[in-house]
């Protein structure tokens, strides 16, 4: 029956939703005895039809449960008394059997090297919290008609540094300039993935959208976490995107006008259908899911999205928002003490998000941050006890200046979307990704190490993408954008040659070359947007691994830093990584990709299986004002070309001077359009 699904899925789902991909936390069938009881059990219909799921469930002693989700065709169901595994097995059999049903699957929580647990972790780092003295909780004010007036009266918006160029330098995220605008979020709806929201918190209640909240832990429409000290960690998010203003209490949210709802969906056993419900929840309806969590942040796992939840991102770009797509805003992890990688997280590593790093009050790295190619912008979150934090609202219905890691910085990312999308509402998921790399500012942190050029002349860092956001100019840029043109995808394969697999021992650095004609055999893709790495590899320390992408204009992008704490002896197969750093160059010529061992026992080996690269892109330009390329491919023999030299001319030497706060206008050609 689970090819029967897949066989379903393939007809439905793009290629990267469906390449097999391995997880290190999902169970072993074949060692069952090691597995955890079935946590949920799903019924998918050939189309959506409630009557008839209700009748299949009930003849057969289980019951509907909740809302459907994905299409409207997939069901929770329950036994409605206790049944040994051995009888569900049966019924699951012959429900399976019904000329109706497309499959029936009980699904497992998640694993970590055979210990049970849930392993998707909120990226905070989250210190006692810190009060203040506030009006009553009982007392909130009404919508404002108007904004309040600049500074608002909110008792702690002074210490909001990051909208009040309080960061190191004078630096802020513009956000200030786009209020003045007249931008704060208006007619835009944002859900929060999350453990629940307090929907009464004085400061949220009348932004609350009960249209973009659910409970898929418990099955109801109340998004309420439960109240045991433990669950504060959405309703804080909640307050950074639509926190109200001029209400004289808390801080303000980026987006203080928009609506505001939270999936509780956190608070319980995950599985894949978990997942997939809450981010297919009323995708008509909901423009912005914000997601501050993931895989084990352990320097050691592999994990992602499963089936389900991938069909739910796509089915969310593709007719979410009327069919300009839901935006999906990721955190990129809080793995870095333990030198993690968030390529290794299929969440920020997938097309369709976009995933959010951090930045630090004094413009730098923060300790938990996570490395990795995927990253398309920053914004700023805490660092150590002795500097500031995120100010924002806290459960039940207080405030802290406390919210902390990268759980802090994907919502601010999605408040500022959210500023754009009410400055032209017409823009789709691909068009929020080309604006906000275009208007990230790389200048306040450009004194950390790592950063680079890319092949179009746009700074690049696997710390920061391409920059902090800049609201301001996120909001003008949306302003005067015009529609990208339709997205192609072509996929490259690697022949290896014999020996088939390649052996690998020690430590060793082997190049392996693709010719790229830009898809000519089909539909051209000349502007690049995302470039998945898709690879098989096996060694005996999965951690000693190295992955680097070069592309024919010389942009190196590391796919995979070494992981000094993951012992897997696996390797992956077939895992998607992600890079957005070559976005906007020409793909035709010689792409390499280098796999290196920093491995110091030379009995460590390994087989090299196959690589494919997969290229997202148009035809032409994103906008009319873009530079156009050449119609013919670049010689890949020329010397001059190679992508080592091109490489090394490209790579910036750290800035030792402090730029000015608004040195980044002069990279004019990110802004200018006809």
């Amino acid at each position: 029956m689970f090819w029967r699904f897949m066989r379903v899925l393939l007809l439905t789902i793009s290629i990267t939703s469906v390449l097999s991909i391995e997880h290190d936390s999902v169970c072993d069938e074949s060692k069952e005895w090691k597995c955890p009881e079935p946590s949920h059990t799903i019924m998918r219909l050939k189309k959506r039809d409630d009557n008839k799921a209700k009748e299949i469930a009930e003849y057969h002693g289980m019951e509907i449960v909740g809302q459907p989700f994905l299409d409207g065709s997939v069901y929770f169901v329950e036994h409605k008394k206790h049944r040994t595994r051995r009888r569900k097995r049966e019924i699951v059999g012959k429900i399976n059997d019904h000329p109706d049903v497309i499959f029936v699957e009980e699904q497992r929580p998640r694993q970590v090297f055979s210990v049970f647990l849930l392993i998707r972790r909120k990226r905070d780092f989250t210190h006692p919290n810190i009060r203040s003295a506030l009006p009553n909780p009982e007392q909130i004010i009404g919508e404002p008609t108007v904004f309040p007036a600049l500074p608002f009266p909110d008792p702690l918006f002074r210490e909001q540094w990051y909208f009040n160029g309080g960061a190191h330098g004078g630096y802020d995220m513009n956000v200030r300039d786009a209020w003045l605008a007249g931008y704060a979020g208006r007619n835009v709806s944002i859900s929060i993935l999350d453990d629940g929201i307090q929907r009464d918190h004085p400061d949220l209640a009348i932004n609350y959208d009960p249209l973009a909240s659910a409970d898929i832990n418990d099955n109801d429409e109340d998004p309420t976490p439960q109240d045991n000290g433990d669950n504060k960690h959405g309703t804080r998010c909640a307050g950074e995107v639509a926190a109200v203003a001029g209400n004289q209490y808390c801080g303000v949210g980026v987006a203080f006008h928009a609506k505001i709802g939270g999936v509780r969906m956190l608070d319980g056993p995950i599985s894949d259908a978990v997942e997939a419900a809450s981010l297919s929840l009323r995708q008509d309806h909901i423009d912005i899911y914000s997601a501050s969590w993931g895989p084990e942040d352990d320097g050691k796992t592999f994990d992602g999205p499963g089936p389900l939840a991938r069909e739910a991102f796509y089915q969310g770009i593709k007719n979410g928002r009327g069919g300009k797509g839901n935006i999906f805003v990721w955190a990129s992890g809080n793995g870095g003490a333990r030198q993690d990688s968030c390529s290794a997280d299929g969440y920020t590593t997938s097309v369709y998000t976009l995933s959010i790093s951090s930045a630090t009050f004094d413009n730098r790295q923060p300790w938990y941050l996570e490395e990795c190619p995927s990253s398309i912008a920053t914004t700023y979150s805490s660092a150590n006890l002795n500097q500031p934090a995120i100010v924002t609202v806290d459960a039940p219905r207080g405030c802290t200046r406390s919210h902390t890691g990268t759980s802090a910085s994907a919502p601010l990312a999605a408040g500022i979307i959210a500023l754009a999308l009410e400055a032209n509402p017409n823009l789709s998921w691909r068009d929020m990704q080309h604006i906000v790399l275009r208007t990230a500012n790389p200048v306040p942190l450009l004194k950390n190490p790592g950063w680079s050029i890319n092949g179009v002349n746009r700074h690049i860092s696997n710390k920061f993408g391409y920059g902090l956001m800049d609201a301001d100019a996120l909001v003008k840029l949306a302003r005067v954008w015009k529609t990208v043109p339709e997205q192609h995808m072509c996929t490259y394969n690697y022949e290896l040659k014999a020996p088939k697999p390649r052996p690998l021992t020690g430590r060793f650095q082997i190049n392996f070359t693709l010719e790229v004609s830009g898809c000519s055999s089909g539909t051209p893709v000349l502007y690049l947007e995302h470039v998945q790495v898709y690879a098989t590899i096996r060694f005996g320390k999965r951690g000693d691994l190295k992955l680097t992408l070069f592309s024919p204009r010389g942009t190196a992008s590391v796919l995979l830093p070494p992981r000094p704490q993951d012992y897997n002896s696996n390797g992956f197969h077939r895992w998607p990584f992600l890079s957005v750093q070559m976005w906007g160059e020409d793909p035709r010529g010689v792409w390499t990709l280098m796999v290196e061992s920093v491995s110091a026992n030379n009995k460590i080996g390994g087989t090299f299986h196959d690589w494919s690269l997969l290229l997202y892109g148009t035809v032409e330009p994103a906008q009319p004002s873009d530079s156009r390329y050449s119609p013919q491919p670049y010689s890949s023999n020329d010397p001059s070309k190679s992508f080592l030299e091109r490489t090394a001319s490209r790579i910036t030497s750290q800035v030792s001077s402090r730029p000015h706060i608004n040195a980044h206008r002069s990279l004019a050609q990110n802004l200018t359009l006809s």
